[in-house]
């Protein structure tokens, strides 16, 4: 019996969660046979405060690093190497994580390592810490290149997210594709980018594949890191 969920739900929920200026945006839907119907998207101050959401979440799959290399400061997994191949001219959108080592160091800044990383650095911490194997089996990583791919019928996207042009084809493409988006995509919160919730739309959809078992995990055979995480992306 789960106890935290309480009487029976006659649907499950699924959520997308990407970083978003010093926080967790979250988007979420409701499954419940053929039906996907979206929700208002919310921020987070914690990976935490989204594992205790009530109801509970069912899957949840994250725009952050689960697993690290043993490098010094960052670098690539078989996970990251498959999935810039895979996007070919989107590629860069997958970049070096880093090590288990800067996870555990206590200092928040870590010398040598890029202003980017360095910003999202105690988010990636939050994830590190409160990830386990037992977690793996609800929470996944993804990327949002990655799932547009995949909802692109295999076809990374023709524009970077950093362009208007990237904006409106990622846009174009959840709205013909997922019935209700523009609940997620057309919200409204305080210093949220644009494109960021369309990351979390996307990611969210992959959430419903992954709880319904037909996400597809990359690669096919995952590495494990130090503390026994598999690495790799689902999509």
């Amino acid at each position: 019996m789960n106890l935290r969920r309480g009487p029976q739900l006659p649907y499950r929920l699924v959520a997308g969660v990407v970083p978003a200026r010093g926080r967790w945006l979250i988007a979420s839907a409701k499954v419940a046979g053929g039906t996907f119907a979206p929700e208002t998207p919310r921020l987070h101050d914690t990976f935490l405060e989204i594992l205790s959401e009530t109801p509970q979440l069912d899957t949840i799959v994250i725009s952050a690093p689960i697993g690290h290399p043993n490098v010094p400061l960052r670098g690539l997994r078989a996970c990251d190497r498959e999935a810039q191949a895979l996007l070919g001219p989107r590629g860069g959108a997958i970049v070096p994580v880093v090590s288990r080592d800067v996870i555990a160091a206590t200092d928040r800044w870590v010398e040598g390592l890029d202003v980017v990383t360095s910003a999202q650095l105690p988010r990636f911490r939050q994830v590190a810490e409160e990830m386990s194997p037992f977690r793996q089996r609800t929470v996944y990583e993804g990327r949002a290149e990655l799932s547009f791919m995949q909802l692109n019928n295999g076809q990374p996207m023709r524009y970077a997210k950093s362009r208007d042009e990237g904006v409106v084809e990622r846009r174009e493409l959840l709205l013909a594709k997922l019935n209700g988006v523009d609940r997620l995509i057309d919200a409204e919160l305080p210093g949220v980018a644009p494109h960021a919730l369309l990351d979390a739309a996307v990611l969210v959809w992959t959430a419903r594949r992954a709880f319904t078992h037909a996400a597809r995990r990359i690669p096919f055979e995952p590495e494990w890191d130090s503390e026994g995480l598999r690495m790799e992306f689902v999509v």
